[in-house]
Formats: C-alpha cells, structure tokens, sequence
C-alpha cells in the first residue's frame, strides 16, 4: 500500500521552507530571543538557527534560544548548552557549547561550506554527568529514526546536486510484506514522467540502510530526492524506480527477494528480471547485499556495497555465475575514520582471492562513515547501473584501499597522523573512570573551537580519529570538564600550558605555509636576552635570522618587530603561529625579502617606551640589523596590534611599515597625522569577521583613521573568530609586502 500523503513528512526539500514559516508562526513567547533572520531564509525549519545578520563574511551561522527554552524542551534545570552536529573536520560529528548572555545562549561558527548539516541540542545539568538530546519544540520532527536531529541546508558551489529541483520525480511511502515479521515500509522515487502504464517496465534499484537508521533516512539525511531529481532532470541516470527498504526486518537477503521485491513489482510498472534490478546499501544493507550476490547472483545485475563488508563465504560454483550475471558490483567507502572501512578493504581482498570481478570507488579522502559520504555514493553508483559508463575506475582524488594500522598504545608520541592527513588522538586509562572525554581546539570551520566527543576503548583508554585539511591545530583535553595537556603529545605552549599542536601538511594556504621545509632551507631560531623596563626583569625574545644570516654583511637586515596578543608571551608566534615556518616558506618561494624578525614579550610594560628605548636597541646592538625607519616594521596581533599602533601614534615615522592584526586603538587627539602619513610606508590593518569579538573595534579603527585622514590599507575580512588561523594569514599576507616598492597586489 502506498500513500503519497505520509511520505517522509517534514523531509521532503519542498516542504520545508513551509513547515519553517509554520514552525516560525508557532514558536512560543518563551522561545523568542534576539533578531535573527527568518527561519526560510536560512533553509532550516528550525526558528533557532539563522545566518547571521550584516557579517561581510556569508555562511557563518548562530544557533540562538533561551536557557527557560531550553529547560522546558530538555527537563534540565540551570542546563549546560551545545549543539552538536556534523560540523566537525571531515563533517565530524562536534560541539560547540553555548555561551550565556542574559538570558540568551548562543553559538556562532562558520563559514560552513555548501552542503547539508544535520544537528541536535544538548543540555547537561553538570560537566561530569550525561547530557539530554533535543530539538526545538517549535520546529518539525525532521529524522524518524533520531527525533532530536534537525536539518540545516546550506546552498552554494559543489551542493546544486542536494539542492530543491523543481519538475523532478516523487516520492511516496509504501508498505509491504507480512508485519511484524517480514513486513515495513519504503519509499518510492518515481522519474518525472513516471507512466503507470508504459509498455516497458522500468528498472529498479533498491537501496538498504544500516543497522542503527531507519529507512526514511535515505529522504530525511541522504537526501535521496534530490540527488535522485537532480540526476534525473539532468539527464545523467536512466529512467528508473527507486526503493529504499527497511533493512532491519530482515534476517537473511531472502526476505528482501520473498516480500519487497514481490510488492513492489505489484504495485508499480518494474522489471521482475535480474538484469534490469540494482541493489545497494550501508553497512549491514551492504552486507545483505553482497549476499544475495553469492547466494543468488541472478536476483540483481548491478550491486552497490557502501561502507560494507561480508563475513561469509564465496563458493568457487558460484564465482562463474556472479561474473556472467553481474554488470556491476562496485566497493565505496569512506576515509580510514569510516568504522566499515576495514570491511571494505577486508571484502575487496575476499573478492580479488575469489576471482569476482569488481569496481572499487577507491577511499574518500574527504568524509568517513557519515550520510555526506553515502549521498557522494549514491550519486556515483545511481549514474552507473542500466546505462554503459566508459570509466570503470574510482572518483578523482579517491585513495586506494589499503589496510590502515595504528601504531601501539604509548609507542609514539601522540597524536598519530597518517600520510593523508589523519589524526588519530589517544588518552590512556587515568581517564578510565570518566564520563565524557572531548579533544577540544581549533578544528572547526575558519578555525573555531568546537568539542568533539572521543571514544571509549575496551582497555579504558580514549580515541578519536578526525580527517584533517592542511594547517597548524592546537588542542586540549577536556575530561568532564576538566582541561589537560595530551600528555603523549611533547610540544609545549608556554602561555597556556594545556595546549598542545600539531601539523598537517596539505594544499591549503595554511597547510602549505605551515609544512617544514628542508633543514638547509630554515631561519635559525635564537633567544635574545633584555633588560625590561619592568622593574628592570630581564626578558627574553624569540630571534628568526634568515638561512645564511651574514653578521657582517655591509648591508644591514631589514627587520620585523612582531607582538603577540593579551594572554600571551613572546613565544607564541612561534610555538602556536608557527612564524618561523611561514618565513622559511615565504623565503624559499622567493616572496619575501630576507629579514630578521624579532618577537618580544609585550605583557606589562608601556610599549611604545620598551620598544624604542629595550627592545630595539638591544635587538640592533646583538643583530646586524637596520636602525632606519625604511627597514624597521612594528606589527601585533589584538592587544600586539593596540601596542603596534600606540608606537606608531607616539612616535610617527620610527617604524616605516605597520601591520595591526584583530586591531584596536584610534589615533588620539594629539596623534600628528601628516607626520604618520610623512613616516609611513605602510600601515595595513586585519580583522576576522564578526566571529573575531576585536570586529566591531576594527572598523570603528578604520572610520577613525579615515576622519583623521590617516593613510590605510583595509585588507579584506578573512573569515574567523579572533584565533591564529586569523592571525597566520595575515601574516602570510602582510610578510611579502614588507620593505619593498610594489607590494603584491
């Protein structure tokens, strides 16, 4: 029985713009918070999610309710908030917590990139104790299997394939087979143009979801409706009728063939024959799959296996059969985080020992077990069953299928990184008695914070693996709410001695910027000792001379002064920022001048009198370094860069070139503007968007230095909160135009 009516409600992608008008006219008076924008606009049904208004970066999104909200829709006095969701690397699943203001909790972060999020909200009554799943109240029950998820759709380059298309097919509920035992329900897609009657029945895929999903997921997360239109209004798959079943009524692939295959045929215009059937699923669907590929290879032509795997055997009778019957059997998995990974690589062995003969789809880099991972295969495989495909091989940019192995516990310094970007984090059984264990750093999108869950071992020890683009990462562990070092991790952050880092190399600007180069291609780092007008301390500078740094060349160094921020010191830039790596990049590309920079401690002290009458002179009495206006720079990051400007206000024309990164401090009344103009060759100021809390600073900076006639550069918002991944590509941008007549463009 099929019924148009109850298909997939609230998940359908043209319905949900209305059900979040519906869902916005309902919200109660004690879920009405601060201005956001309307829920349609910002394609999710749920009021408490919206992007986030007058930032000059788009995508960045806020998650917004109130803690009385909360406590009615969890039961949670006095809650603890987050949301989590796959908005982790990879499209890990993470949490960023809510902060409190007033009675408001939030979260921003972003930009996300074009795709679909899938989320929930927690509320913890305490750090050390388990938190409550919910959604909304106001908004639609959205996933079927998971009722606390809701849905985000982000719109834009690389997702028009997930995205609404008008004209396309239909989807529909169905129910078959003989309840409780061998019976369920599906949905339909039916091709635009689906004609009941037409003389040629239409092929079949039938798709089967995982143990642990429910089969509406395929419509409610895999958005099987659009990429099924999408495909079909482009012309790219053969006119067919999709069925996704629910794979957990089924104890052996015999039932799928005995009910679902019999009622579908009943019901709609398909092939009963093999050759013109396809059959895919995940996981445990997959492995159903690969089933009645060895029990009954006639049943289906063309078998999907994702992130699957088959523990039983391949009988020698049977592999001629396979072969001969068989059009397509193609392996997918996602990157070594999928947990049907090791079955893929496990099965495609057994086929190869076997000699059945198969596709592999190879590893995606990109995401591991998740639905953006089986939308991505979906995709694939529904463009290669009923039609011929000239290319056979796996999706570009996909890696073999290899065994993946981690090194022994407590036998490297941790964490493990793979050659492809792989982190693997593990903390050992002194947290065995703990209740939730996190890794929480810069991992998010544009460098925010978010904290992602670990998993406990069987040995009481914890670990998380996350895919990882290439850039510099700092990280903590957080064991019910309690901070702590990796203590397997040997770097060291002296300003907050929690942290620790780590490098991924990786065609990133980041990841690039950040890579070691070759040992004859390194600045040398030194320690510069000073005396600190702080109560006469003597204070130590980080030193970075170029590689083949001549103490007596005629011509003296230009040279940097670069500041750190408030709560920092004068090893951050290196331990954390890695400048060290970004200049020995710089200068082996040939982008930069050769220069020694100089990284003092800034905490304490009135700057613009320490670097002029400590630093500096110290600085040019141990280097041989330029002591001319056109040769010195003075650039800070927050309060580095207030230090920077309040120098460049005092003592116009001291240093000729002025980097503020996330800055602050308007010129003051006495600030002698034509001498600052006169003394300047350039002043070039940063900010991240609205996520960095120095934004709003920054431009009422900039407005000042433009009613003052201040000469300025305004360089574009990099999109980020006021975190060093900020900072580092200003840096990346700011070095190359140093000391030089025409800077880049």
């Amino acid at each position: 029985m099929r019924s148009r009516q109850g298909a997939t409600p609230g998940a359908t992608g043209r319905g949900r713009r209305a059900l979040a008008a519906a869902a916005a006219t309902a919200v109660g008076a004690a879920a009405l918070l601060v201005a956001q924008p309307a829920a349609a606009a910002a394609v999710s049904a749920d009021p408490w999610v919206g992007e986030v208004p007058n930032n000059p970066v788009s995508d960045v999104y806020r998650f917004t309710t109130t803690s009385a909200a909360v406590t009615a829709a969890s039961g949670v006095a006095s809650p603890l908030v987050a949301v989590q969701g796959n908005f982790g690397p990879g499209k890990a699943w993470t949490t960023y917590n809510m902060g409190a203001s007033g009675p408001n909790v939030s979260a921003t972060f972003g930009p996300l990139e074009p795709g679909f999020y899938y989320y929930q909200y927690l509320a913890r009554p305490a750090l050390d104790q388990d938190a409550v799943a919910f959604r909304n109240p106001a908004a639609p029950q959205e996933v079927t299997s998971k009722p606390t998820y809701s849905t985000l759709f982000v719109p834009g380059p690389g997702a028009e394939w997930l995205e609404d298309a008008e004209g396309g097919g239909a989807l529909e509920a169905f129910t078959y087979g003989q309840a409780p035992k061998s019976g369920g329900e599906a949905l339909v897609w039916t091709p635009p143009g689906y004609d009941e009657d037409r003389a040629e029945p239409y092929p079949v895929l039938y798709l089967l979801q995982d143990a642990d999903q429910g089969p509406r997921e395929w419509a409610e997360l895999g958005r099987l409706e659009q990429v099924l239109d999408n495909l079909a209004l482009d012309g790219d798959i053969e006119p067919m009728v999709v069925v996704a079943a629910d794979a957990n009524v089924f104890d052996r692939v015999s039932r799928v063939t005995k009910d679902l295959l019999r009622d579908t045929a009943r019901e709609y215009n398909i092939a009963t024959d093999g050759e013109e059937r396809a059959i895919a699923g995940i996981g445990r669907g997959g492995t159903l799959a690969v089933e009645s590929l060895v029990e009954n290879p006639r049943d289906f032509s063309h078998v999907g296996i994702f992130s699957g795997g088959f523990d039983g055997a391949i009988r020698d009778s049977k592999v001629r059969k396979i072969n001969e019957s068989t059009e397509v059997l193609r392996l997918y998995t996602g990157n070594v985080t999928d947990p049907g990974y090791d079955d893929t690589v496990a099965l495609a062995e057994k086929l190869t020992a076997a000699g059945v003969e198969f596709q592999s789809d190879g590893s995606d880099p990109e995401t591991g077990g998740t639905w953006d991972t089986w939308q991505k295969n979906l995709h694939d495989f529904a463009q290669r069953v009923f039609q011929d495909v000239d290319d056979e091989g796996p999706s570009e940019g996909h890696l073999p299928l290899v065994r993946h192995a981690l090194p022994d516990a407590g036998s490297t310094p941790t964490p493990w990184i793979d050659e492809n970007g792989v982190v693997t984090f593990e903390v050992g059984p002194e947290y065995a008695d703990a209740n939730n264990v996190m890794v929480w750093g810069n991992f998010g999108p544009a460098g925010s914070w978010p904290r992602t869950p670990m998993v406990r071992q069987a040995d009481g020890s914890w670990r998380l693996s996350l895919a990882f683009e290439g850039g510099s990462y700092y990280y903590k562990i957080v064991a019910d709410g309690v901070d702590s070092k990796d203590a397997g991790n040997p770097t060291r952050v002296t300003s907050e001695p929690t942290w620790s880092t780590f490098v991924v190399e990786g065609d990133t600007l980041r990841g690039r910027y950040t890579a070691e180069v070759p040992a004859e291609a390194q600045g040398e780092l030194s320690v510069m000792s000073y005396t600190s007008t702080a109560a006469g301390q003597q204070r130590s500078a980080y030193v970075w001379t170029p590689p083949g740094y001549d103490a007596a060349r005629a011509e003296a160094y230009p040279v940097l002064y670069l500041q750190h921020g408030g709560g920092q010191t004068w090893t951050d830039w290196v331990e954390v920022g890695h400048i060290d790596r970004i200049l020995d990049n710089h200068l082996q590309d040939g982008t930069i001048v050769p220069m020694v920079v100089v990284m003092a401690n800034g905490n304490g002290v009135d700057f613009p009198t320490e670097i002029t009458t400590r630093i500096a002179p110290t600085a040019e009495a141990a280097f041989n370094i330029s002591t001319e206006s056109d040769g010195k720079a003075l650039a800070g990051l927050s309060m580095g860069s207030g230090q920077t400007l309040s120098t460049l206000w005092a003592y116009p024309g001291e240093f000729g070139w002025i980097g503020a990164m996330s800055a602050f401090g308007a010129p003051p009344a006495s600030a002698d503007v034509q001498a600052i103009n006169e003394g300047t060759n350039l002043l070039r100021v940063y900010s991240g968007d609205i996520q960095d809390f120095t934004y709003g600073a920054t431009l009422s900076l900039v407005a000042a230095m433009e009613s003052r006639g201040v000469e300025h550069e305004f360089a574009p918002i990099i999109p980020g909160p006021h975190s060093w991944d900020v900072w580092q590509k200003a840096a990346i941008d700011f070095l190359p135009r140093l000391f030089v007549e025409a800077p880049p463009a």
